[in-house]
């Protein structure tokens, strides 16, 4: 009889998200075994205990799952696991802290779609603006643009070192270009959008970033996309459902079009649902971060 499917899920926060383990039954496992607050230094014990309590068969239908809010310490952990497996006992590890990575992916993807319909433009270039962008979600934005080719900025809305410190990290771990910024007036906005082109906002849910009028001094922005579904949305006169609609506020850019929350939200479940389901019918091992998200992002819109 085929042994029963297993997702070990660890956070190094107080809470397993309900989100993540929603979608990894709705995936097909059959088993979730949540971790809370695992330390970096636990995670070998815990892969190894894992693997080699199932056998080479029983590896197979195994998965580890790495939450949390910290992407750097994902990463960490997700390398750690990597490091721990003893072939043939290799299970599958999918990072997705906070559901950062998928979301992140979901929203580049879309936006990038956009880009190229209705503007004939790649990432490759474009000049890429990520307000709330030294949030988790932000962060990975900002690094999956910038390995896209797009002069990215990750904007602050308090301190221009904290951006600029984050780009600076992220820039040494994953060979890309960010760079960070401060902007918490409608002036220092204003400043900011004049010449960008994409605009991604991953702001806390519920707080306008972009109001009509700064929006209005844009002169060369061709997509918006906002990951905001509680109003007021993060930028005024986008709607939830938008997918390529007209940015009505951005009046001096021609062509603007916008990327609403739904739109990305909906990319993003199938996304991550897709990324689980990898974990189940793959015949060898995937490890499983905002790159291989982003690949699969493409694919589906």
């Amino acid at each position: 009889m085929e042994k029963r499917s297993i997702l070990h899920m660890l956070d190094p926060t107080a809470n397993n998200s309900p989100f993540d383990v929603n979608m990894a039954l709705d995936a097909g496992f059959d088993v979730l075994m949540p971790y809370s607050n695992v330390k970096l230094d636990s995670v070998n014990r815990l892969t190894q205990d894992a693997i080699f309590s199932r056998g080479p068969a029983g590896v197979k239908r195994t998965g580890i799952f790495i939450g949390g809010r910290d992407l750097a310490l994902a990463m960490d952990m997700l390398d750690a696991c990597h490091q721990s497996m003893v072939p043939p006992f290799e299970v599958s590890v999918f990072a997705d802290p906070s559901g950062a990575f998928t979301t992140a992916a979901a929203l580049v993807a879309c936006v990038e779609k956009e880009l190229k319909e209705k503007h004939g433009k790649n990432l490759q270039d474009s000049q890429v603006l990520v307000f709330g962008g030294t949030g988790p979600v932000g962060i990975a934005t900002g690094i999956i643009a910038s390995l896209a080719g797009a002069g990215t900025i990750l904007v602050d809305h308090l301190s221009v070192e904290a951006a600029t410190d984050i780009a600076r990290a992220y820039n040494r771990r994953f060979g890309c270009n960010l760079s960070g910024a401060c902007a918490s007036t409608e002036i220092e906005k204003t400043q900011l959008i004049t010449k960008a082109e994409v605009i991604f906002c991953t702001a806390k849910a519920g707080v306008q970033v972009l109001s009509a009028t700064v929006l209005k001094e844009a002169t060369q922005l061709k997509v918006v996309g906002d990951v905001n579904a509680v109003p007021p949305l993060g930028i005024e006169g986008i709607k939830r459902n938008d997918l390529g609609a007209p940015l009505i506020h951005a009046i001096n850019s021609k062509g603007a079009v916008a990327v609403g929350a739904l739109a990305v939200g909906n990319v993003k479940y199938q996304l991550q649902h897709t990324m689980l389901k990898l974990m189940l019918e793959t015949d060898k091992p995937l490890y499983l971060d905002f790159r291989e998200a982003f690949i699969k992002a493409r694919d589906i819109v």
